[in-house]
């Protein structure tokens, strides 16, 4: 399994239009095959910092993922509304439940 913690940061005052764009996207990313989770939060004491907390089968299907149509629109539409972004591709081997 591959996780993927994208953390942003936009704009002030440009969270409706952010959050308007994110939408398609994140429908048309649940929909992808190895899609695991795919979900967006948004800091309860920053509204301008946003987490993407994403889950997919293989480092495959999150290749396949970027190269998707609606990734480009995303990235053309999320463009003028980001100051930051720090992405972690983290790839999990065993996890021990307790």
């Amino acid at each position: 399994m591959i996780c993927v913690i994208a953390d942003l940061r936009i704009r002030a005052g440009s969270q409706d239009e952010f959050f308007e764009a994110a939408r398609a996207m994140l429908a048309a990313t649940r929909a992808e095959p190895g899609c695991i989770r795919y979900d967006l939060e948004q800091s309860i004491e920053d509204s301008e910092h946003l987490t993407f907390v994403e889950e997919w089968e293989t480092r495959e299907a999150l290749e396949a993922h970027f190269n998707t149509p609606h990734m480009a629109d995303w990235r053309a539409a999320s463009g003028p509304h980001l100051v930051d972004r720090n992405v972690k591709i983290l790839h999990v081997g065993d996890v021990e439940v307790l």
